[in-house]
């Protein structure tokens, strides 16, 4: 304990040395980025007019103690827990934890900011993000402890020092890729109130924190990157800056850039069916976080007439959207490098979207967890532009839901995954999405990781010889009620191959997929059928039939029923929830040799099931019945009831 406490005081000294030094001469540039017009700085142009650069720069500090932003350290009022003191004492000794994904790394003594301990790209991106930077600002003004505040500052100014522009050669693609800078203004907004009351905190820092903040934003302004959810979130963080540093010459100019960006990025980026393009949950809910907190922003600025009325209706059209893809418990599929949320999370987001739209009644009963407003009047449903589709015969915990994913070309996050379906009963997710484990390269690298998260065959749907499709979905049959309710799309998997996937949900209970290859291609076609982490399989490989075993007696059965040609197997897969953890599960593919213009045809039963006993099912093809022309006239028995089944695609 001793050690530890020298150590910090030893660093704490030589930071105090390094910080002196590295304080630049106050002179008239270090007051070109500021409007000294702006109300309260009277006393900041009269000393600058006289040449008093350092008066000037004490009555500058002296104005931003005194905004209403401007916090100091409270013991009584501001907590801080042991994890995040101890991330803050390992920042003391540089020893950063900038991902959440990965542990804590040394960044040594003269801290090195090119520094990459693993090859993953975004540990990198985050690192110069500086979000890192928030626990010091927590455990400041929880403790008051001035070593916090001190290193704050060195650390601030050692990163300006060694990040210049164009220090290295690809600093665009990581201190200097605008996505990146933007984050910096959003964060370095906040640790500046955080620390701004600290004898620390002298004239000579704030300018150099000024002028590089001020340097910052004018770089995202020109830098915005083309499309997108990055160029989202660089428009929000100038709208911040602009709202968050009025002093600045430059800050109507980013308010206004900023909502110019997202009252054009709103119509190009969400579908009128209110999906965001990349089609991937989570990022669709980040995206309306964005376009929200920037609303706020505007009104609490005095601007919001800025924003139309159609830009609230369509942030709303995105919040109602939410539902579809959504299980009773409040989670979603793991689509496009999305990763698992939990109900608490999902109805503070609900919360906070009914305080917005508190006529809405249906974000007003997910926020209340059914307890008011009004539960959707509808049950299965579609949001067309993006492909997704969900049967459900309820919204309780009891419901039968299968989310299918069957959409157009998306960008960036989507994964090549078009017929992959998550099937939710009785309150258990039972072929969870895989996921994404990590979804960044280091510059042109290859990741195996990335590769097989991303790849088809980690999906529910076909593919030939293991290769990875191309999305572009087109709908042939949409019903979303009956006893026969009916999703029909075709997908130009590959050059030389169409693949027209079927789901009958029958009787609001169970599912029938056919699956129909057709085009020149020759190869191994397979259907990919995956089950959770925690499923013990009961595989019958001669019968193309597999079963979930669970003692509570919900169980699930995969099975093939035009067994001729097919076979079955066990393959390798995973699920991964979080960043860079992932689980081995059951996962199993059935396979038939397509040769030249053949088709190809699976017919598949999903049937969940209560009891340990799986049920017993065959397949009559009536005489009407021809997959080719879409024409289905099918009789399915089921332990000995008989179910007749017709349907024109």
């Amino acid at each position: 304990m001793i050690k530890k406490y020298l150590l910090t005081v030893s660093i704490f000294c030589l930071s105090a040395l390094a910080l002196i030094a590295q304080e630049p001469a106050v002179g008239s540039n270090s007051f070109s980025g500021i409007n000294l017009s702006q109300p309260g700085l009277e006393n900041v142009a009269k000393a600058v007019a006289k040449n008093d650069y350092d008066k000037a720069s004490a009555q500058l500090l002296a104005y931003f103690r005194k905004r209403k932003t401007a916090l100091s350290p409270d013991k009584a009022t501001n907590k801080v827990n042991a994890n995040t003191l101890q991330l803050a004492d390992d920042i003391l000794q540089h020893k950063f934890k900038p991902h959440k994904g990965y542990g804590t790394f040394d960044y040594g003594k003269d801290i090195n900011w090119q520094y990459r301990p693993v090859k993953d790209q975004l540990l990198s991106t985050f690192l110069h993000r500086t979000t890192f930077w928030e626990s010091l600002g927590s455990a400041y003004l929880a403790t008051g402890d001035e070593h916090y505040a001190k290193e704050w500052i060195f650390e601030v100014q050692d990163w300006i020092k060694k990040n210049r522009q164009g220090a290295y050669a690809d600093d665009k693609d990581y201190a200097w890729k605008a996505f990146v800078v933007s984050f910096r203004l959003n964060n370095w907004a906040t640790f500046f109130n955080q620390f701004i009351n600290s004898p620390n905190f002298t004239p000579q820092f704030l300018l150099t924190f000024l002028n590089s903040y001020n340097e910052q934003a004018n770089y995202v302004m020109a830098n915005y990157t083309d499309m997108g959810n990055h160029r989202l979130y660089e428009a929000e963080h100038l709208l911040l800056a602009g709202t968050s540093f009025p002093e600045f010459t430059q800050a109507n100019t980013w308010r206004k850039s900023g909502i110019t960006v997202l009252n054009e990025e709103i119509t190009k980026q969400v579908y009128p069916d209110g999906m965001q393009f990349e089609l991937s949950p989570s990022y669709h809910i980040g995206t309306i976080g964005t376009f929200l907190r920037a609303l706020k922003m505007a009104k609490d600025a005095g601007i919001a007439s800025e924003f139309p009325k159609s830009y609230r209706d369509l942030v709303e059209k995105m919040i109602t959207a939410v539902p579809k893809f959504s299980f009773p418990d409040y989670t979603f599929p793991l689509y496009g490098n999305s990763f698992i949320t939990s109900k608490g999370a999902m109805i503070k987001n609900y919360q906070a979207w009914a305080e917005v739209f508190p006529e809405d009644q249906e974000i007003a009963y997910f926020a209340t967890d059914g307890k008011s407003g009004s539960r959707p009047a509808y049950l299965s449903s579609a949001l067309n532009n993006a492909g997704f589709y969900a049967f459900r015969n309820g919204w309780n915990q009891k419901a039968t839901v299968m989310q299918i994913k069957a959409g157009p070309p998306a960008e960036f996050h989507s994964h090549p995954d078009n017929g992959n379906f998550v099937l939710w009963v009785n309150g258990r997710n039972f072929t969870p999405d895989a996921g994404s484990f990590i979804y960044a390269n280091v510059g042109n690298q290859e990741n195996s990781k990335r590769d097989w998260y991303r790849s088809t065959k980690a999906h529910q749907t076909l593919t030939l010889d293991n290769k990875t499709i191309e999305n572009n979905a087109r709908l042939v049959k949409w019903e979303p009620n009956g006893d026969v309710q009916v999703l029909s799309y075709t997908n130009p998997d590959y050059k030389g191959l169409d693949h027209q996937r079927t789901f009958l949900f029958i009787d609001q209970s169970y599912f029938l997929i056919i699956d129909k290859a057709s085009g020149t291609s020759s190869g191994t076609l397979g259907i990919h059928f995956v089950l959770s982490e925690d499923a013990k399989a009961d595989a019958d490989l001669n019968n193309l039939q597999f079963n979930t075993t669970y003692a509570d007696g919900n169980n699930l059965s995969i099975q093939v029923l035009n067994k001729t040609g097919i076979s079955l197997k066990a393959e390798e897969s995973f699920v991964s929830y979080e960043y860079q953890k992932e689980t081995p599960r059951p996962a199993f593919v059935f396979e038939k040799e397509k040769l030249n213009n053949q088709p190809g045809t699976f017919v598949s039963l999903v049937m969940p099931y209560s009891g340990t006993v799986a049920p017993k099912a065959s397949l009559k093809e009536n005489a009407g019945n021809n997959y080719e022309t879409g024409t289905i006239d099918l009789t399915l028995t089921i332990n000995g009831k008989e179910k007749t089944i017709k349907q024109q695609l």
